[in-house]
């Protein structure tokens, strides 16, 4: 067997035993040792069909759905969700959120450091400003009384 028989192994594998794309990664793979190490002959350039990764729909709730959830949470956890599905935030982008990040007047929000290590500007949702602006006096009122005793 050559090169030719293994491309027609992996493309049947891709075409009519419709393998996943990581099993045909894994026979070329050992083929690819079986050859280098065992038979001790080179392969050559392998063109093969490839197997597609399927391509997934993502699990979107309903306006309604995410409503009856966001009514289940209370404090910080109802901010913090509310600021996830309202302004696109991922999760490390709201644990990191500080104080000066979040613009009342102009209703954004500056993300510091998110994904690919890049700065961006979103929108803070008008439902989580009063939520928001009770959370953050009673912080600073938390604050000046662990400050006073040092």
């Amino acid at each position: 067997m050559g090169t030719y028989e293994v491309q027609a192994f992996l493309s049947y594998l891709a075409q009519h035993d419709n393998v996943a794309a990581s099993t045909q990664n894994q026979a070329l793979n050992a083929l690819v040792f079986l050859y280098k190490q065992v038979i001790k002959k080179e392969i050559g350039s392998i063109d093969a069909v490839r197997a597609r990764r399927p391509k997934r729909l993502p699990v979107v709730l309903t306006q309604l759905e995410v409503e009856k959830i966001l009514a289940l949470l209370s404090d910080t956890t109802a901010i913090m969700a509310t600021l996830l599905y309202g302004s696109g935030l991922r999760l490390m982008e709201c644990h990191r959120l500080r104080v000066k990040d979040i613009d009342f007047e102009q209703r954004q929000i500056a993300v510091r450091d998110g994904k690919g290590s890049k700065d961006r500007i979103t929108v803070l949702p008008e439902s989580v400003i009063p939520a928001l602006r009770k959370h953050l006096a009673k912080t600073k009122a938390l604050h000046k009384v662990f400050a006073a005793r040092g």
